[in-house]
């Protein structure tokens, strides 16, 4: 595993670099549990709160969409508030977006157990989630450390299947309520439901999206990437919004829009299983598991790769070590820091794993959640970068700031009702969690200024970009 400094391999075709961002968001583990999650705050009015949600990350999207039409870079913001905000903001962002993956991978890894343990219960087997959990991290190890290409490939067949195993239960109910004119468009209207409830249910809608911005890491290993990365990135948050907003109807008639079928939507621990059992039979139930855990896998396995391809990119400017910017000379991988990312992955999942009580699905819910933290700081930094950078510096913008400007809006909405009220104990220590993580990584930048330096070097070496000040900012254009 000897690495050198030819750097990643540009290999990746479109679809190899969405797969990483639906990996990522892993729409089947999604949709096992948010929808009952939002179905208890407001009723039968989910799939308008996933529609509200879809629209919502458009919105955040768009500045990682236009970012990434100028700059092709494995450590996505990181460099992208490195040219816009300055290398030290850059660095912050590319901080919290590790501490987000690194949490992330933890969390689907452990999740990958939790779904399994419920596979092999389906086929009569009892075994425990936590070494199913770690025989999955090894082998996301090695397929993270293998040609990108395996990886990606690996992870759209995975996804495929379990989405596929989703669209037939969901077909299965509209086909067998439309037969019996049992639809309605009821879920669509929030008459039934304050819209204050129809609006924070659209945050675990937003959560379902976290990920989206994967491909972004991916800019050094992709074909054409400056066109392939955006319209990625844009496929990956409206197909799988339509996806989310499908299935989440299905779910919300299949249970029923009774008090009593919204009561057992919200209260469903399992809801794919409720419903393959009472639309289908048993055997569909286990293999939506099945699906569940591939489907976590894949999470796990783009987060790792997603994280590594920061990691990568700082160590290149000297963080910590150059050696963390180095390729394997067999895989073309960033070998080091995939192994840096794995380490942190069996060692929280081992450590935390064996805390007595402990199942597969809390600790998804205790890492999802730290992630969910600092990846609400990376995307708002990045908006407040594009607006920065697209409208007040280039004035390659005229009205679109808007669209950031109501993007942090709705990212301050969503980190607000993840802290207010309180939440109970132990999820209300887990934004001083991320705010550790957070304060670690300005105690970085301010310990080593040299980094900054080299940070915005390597950016104007590279990216083509120079580093402005406001000072030296060019004059208005008028846009077309």
């Amino acid at each position: 595993m000897e690495p050198e400094k030819s750097g990643l391999r540009r290999e990746l075709s479109f679809l190899e670099s969405i797969a990483l961002s639906i990996g990522i968001m892993a729409p089947t583990a999604a949709m096992a549990l948010n929808g009952s999650l939002a179905a208890g705050i407001t009723g039968s009015a989910v799939p308008l709160a996933f529609l509200i949600a879809t629209i919502a990350v458009g919105l955040a999207s768009f500045s990682f969409i236009q970012f990434s039409r100028y700059l092709a870079h494995s450590g996505s913001v990181y460099a992208f508030n490195g040219i816009a905000l300055g290398p030290r903001v850059g660095f912050f962002s590319g901080w919290a977006l590790l501490g987000t993956y690194l949490a992330f991978t933890g969390a689907s890894t452990a999740e990958v157990g939790n779904f399994a343990q419920a596979f092999f219960a389906g086929l009569g087997w009892s075994v425990g989630w936590l070494p199913l959990a770690l025989i999955a991290g090894v082998l996301i190890w090695f397929f993270a450390y293998s040609r990108i290409t395996i990886s990606t490939r690996l992870t759209l067949a995975m996804e495929g299947v379990s989405v596929l195993l989703i669209v037939v239960l969901a077909v299965v109910i509209l086909v067998r309520l439309g037969s019996l004119g049992q639809l309605s468009l009821a879920p669509f209207t929030p008459s039934a439901e304050p819209f204050n409830s129809v609006a924070l249910a659209a945050v675990f809608g937003f959560l379902s999206f976290a990920g989206f911005e994967g491909a972004a890491t991916l800019g050094e290993e992709t074909r054409n990437p400056r066109r392939n990365i955006p319209v990625a990135i844009l496929a990956a948050v409206f197909g799988t919004g339509f996806f989310y907003i499908v299935v989440t109807y299905a779910q919300t008639v299949g249970f029923g829009l009774s008090q009593a079928g919204i009561s057992s939507f919200a209260h469903s621990a399992a809801p794919f299983d409720d419903l393959a059992r009472r639309y289908v039979g048993r055997l569909m139930a286990v293999l939506l598991d099945f699906g569940a855990t591939i489907s976590a896998f894949a999470s796990a396995l783009g987060t790792a790769n997603a994280g590594a391809r920061i990691l990568y990119a700082m160590g290149r400017d000297g963080f910590i070590t150059e050696r963390l910017g180095t390729a394997s000379r067999r895989s073309g991988s960033p070998a080091l820091a995939v192994a840096v990312i794995m380490l942190f992955d069996f060692a929280v999942v081992s450590i935390w794993g064996l805390a007595p009580g402990m199942t597969g699905a809390t600790l998804f819910g205790y890492l999802g959640t730290i992630g969910v933290f600092l990846i609400l700081v990376a995307y708002g930094l990045t908006n407040v970068g594009a607006i920065w950078f697209f409208f007040l510096r280039r004035r390659l913008w005229s009205w679109q700031w808007v669209i950031p400007l109501l993007a942090i809006i709705f990212l301050g909405y969503t980190l607000y009702s993840n802290i207010y009220p309180v939440p109970a104990p132990p999820y209300n220590i887990f934004p001083y969690v991320a705010l550790a993580w957070l304060l670690l990584g300005l105690l970085c930048i301010v310990a080593s200024p040299g980094l900054a330096q080299r940070i915005g070097l390597h950016l104007e070496e590279n990216e083509g970009l120079r580093i402005e000040t406001a000072a030296e900012a060019p004059a208005p254009r008028l846009s077309k």
